[in-house]
């Protein structure tokens, strides 16, 4: 039935019903390196596997989206539909620009986090949740079955059909893209916003502060305000480059997990953060 709605192959139809199962792991090997990565390389893999039959370009693939990728996992369908619908493109098109598919990505995981929090997190799980309490306070057995009856089976329907829709709307997208000639005006857009999204999230998830504060004249005086007052957010910007100098450095992420813990103990102990 979607194989006839959304106009595919059996070839394509196949290979998204594979993306689409997949999709459902997304949040599953959950990791605070890459988030979601290892969850969308292994979504992608069937599409990498099918459409580059050359080990060079398989590995080059994986590569290519074993980097950082966090949304709400609800909404995740649409881009990974979206992406392979890049992927045939590239891998039919010599001259398509594969860094497009990494723009794109950073670029829709923001928005649509935020449209999937909006609406799964915030408003259907929060109504199933009262609707399944109600039911609980009267001693009802139905209320926790409702409750995940009324959250994932919409949940679960968006998340299926969400690479169908991805892939339908791309490849028609990605086409009149490529004969238009505007798609390096969209690489470079969403790789602007891919960056403003990185940013953000430097700004919001990383914190260091510096606790230390000195007396001038009787008064005492605090360097974190101070640096607030010149530069907000700093120290989590300096940290976040420097970390990223050491991984390119190939310094192991795990070795510069452990380092930051001990250097946030010992500052903490001698009163610096």
């Amino acid at each position: 039935m979607l194989k006839d709605k959304f106009n595919l192959t059996n070839e394509e139809n196949k290979m998204i019903f594979q993306v689409a199962l997949r999709s459902h792991t997304m949040s599953a090997p959950y990791c605070w390196e890459k988030m979601q990565a290892l969850a969308f390389v292994y979504t992608m893999i069937p599409v990498i596997n099918k459409l580059y039959p050359d080990k060079k370009d398989r590995i080059e693939g994986y590569r290519r989206h074993w980097e950082l990728f966090n949304t709400t996992p609800s909404v995740a369908g649409f881009i990974t539909g979206l992406v392979t619908s890049m992927e045939r493109q590239g891998a039919e098109n010599p001259r398509f620009d594969k860094s497009a598919i990494s723009a794109v990505k950073s670029s829709l995981m923001g928005p649509f986090a935020g449209i999937g929090d909006s609406i799964f997190q915030s408003t259907l799980r929060v109504i199933a949740m009262g609707i399944g309490l109600s039911l609980s306070a009267g001693g009802n057995i139905l209320g926790p079955i409702a409750f995940l009856l009324l959250y994932n089976i919409p949940a679960a329907f968006v998340r299926f059909i969400g690479p169908y829709v991805g892939y339908s709307l791309g490849s028609k997208f990605m086409n009149d893209a490529a004969e238009s000639g505007v798609m390096s005006f969209i690489t470079k857009s969403a790789s602007t916003v891919g960056l403003m999204t990185v940013g953000a999230m430097t700004a919001t998830m990383v914190s260091m502060k510096i606790g230390y504060v000195f007396n001038v004249g009787g008064a005492e005086q605090s360097i974190q305000e101070m640096l607030d007052m010149i530069f907000p957010n700093l120290l989590p910007l300096l940290l976040t480059l420097f970390c990223f100098k050491l991984l390119n450095k190939k310094v192991k992420p795990t070795v510069l997990i452990f380092s930051l813990m001990a250097v946030a103990i010992f500052g903490t102990w001698i009163g610096i953060f």
